[in-house]
């Protein structure tokens, strides 16, 4: 098998806002080869940010609409393109890599392919693609964490689960991936990967009520973990519910010093040394090591806060809260997907297709 193609792929991908950066190892090939075959990976380094409809694309390649749209519906439904609408028409443009093609691998994770993501990460790809500004996440603090009049609108993820009419909850790609890897450092579940729509969808083995929805959310945060979603405004669709030694996104604080993976809330978590017992659950649920002992008081390093109450949910005698950022440390997210695209384009130096 030739490594033309996948490198052509490897560079198609590398060039979207999301990125996806080539190694000194190439590991990033022997990656693609585990999800593309030699035709689709071909096919698919045709594609850019840009959706095309099915007369373009299979114009362009020679092929006959009916049978690229067969091939075209395979691929988007296995996450290697994205697929989307307009005026009654398909479009389709190449999925990033994260997040998009790498979250939609369940069935192809192994433990080959558990290793060739890690050696990945390791090598650079964490950095080339969690570094870059906007972050791909942001922090959703914990319902009871905040007060009710702080809430703005993308932060009320309650809210949008009520307003939602489908719902679906599935396996967190990256516990299986350590799972597949051998070296999973927590016990916390695996199937907390919730995502939602305001339309009916077609049934799904993994559909679940909404009122089983907000349960997950309820439970997500009870046993310590941090609710984390698209860095955007509109068009929220999932919640990760992240612990810091597993998340792709998290464990770039935690294992590869980039502390601004994820977009933090506009909050940070205060302790009332007054009130403090030292009893050290709050440092055992911060997911980011931001809670430490210092002679012998437990303080938060403002720094390294994120923002998500963990630590407020989980304080049995109330000495911790969450406290609004300076006007001046606000960060409000991107409008949607396409503005999003537009800023990551431009701190990346890309200008092709956007």
């Amino acid at each position: 098998m030739t490594d033309t193609v996948f490198e052509r792929l490897a560079d198609a991908l590398d060039r979207l806002p999301n990125g996806f950066p080539r190694t000194a190892a190439n590991v990033e090939i022997r990656i693609l080869k585990k999800i593309f075959t030699e035709e689709e990976a071909a096919l698919a380094s045709g594609f850019s940010a840009v959706p095309e409809p099915i007369s373009e694309i299979a114009r362009r390649f020679g092929v006959p609409e009916e049978e690229m749209k067969t091939r075209l519906v395979d691929m988007a439904r296995r996450g290697l393109l994205k697929l989307s609408r307009k005026d009654g028409q398909m479009r389709f443009r190449l999925a990033p890599f994260i997040v998009g093609m790498y979250e939609s691998q369940i069935e192809k994770m192994d433990h080959e392919y558990a290793h060739l993501i890690e050696e990945y990460m390791a090598a650079g790809g964490a950095e080339g693609i969690i570094k870059p500004y906007p972050a791909l996440h942001r922090v959703v603090p914990g319902g009871r964490a905040v007060r009710p009049e702080w809430i703005l609108p993308y932060d009320d993820i309650r809210s949008m689960l009520e307003n939602s009419k489908s719902f679906r909850a599935e396996d967190c790609i990256c516990r299986v991936q350590q799972d597949m890897w051998g070296h999973r450092r927590c016990d916390f579940p695996v199937r907390l990967c919730l995502n939602f729509s305001p339309a009916e969808r077609k049934p799904s083995p993994h559909d679940i009520s909404k009122d089983e929805a907000l349960a997950l959310l309820e439970r997500a945060e009870e046993i310590g973990l941090v609710h984390c979603v698209s860095n955007v405004i509109e068009g929220v669709f999932y919640v990760c519910n992240c612990c810091g030694c597993c998340c792709g996104i998290l464990r770039g604080i935690t294992d590869w010093g980039i502390e601004n993976s994820v977009a933090r809330a506009n909050y940070y978590a205060v302790i009332d040394p007054e009130v403090c017992n030292s009893c050290g659950i709050c440092i055992e649920r911060c997911q980011v090591k931001a809670i430490a002992e210092v002679d012998g008081a437990v303080a938060v390093r403002r720094e390294k806060c994120i923002g998500c109450g963990l630590c407020v949910r989980g304080c049995s005698s109330s000495a911790v809260q969450l406290d609004r950022r300076p006007e001046a440390e606000f960060v409000d997210p991107p409008e949607d997907f396409s503005a999003w695209e537009r800023l990551r384009s431009k701190d990346r130096g890309l200008t092709d297709g956007l």
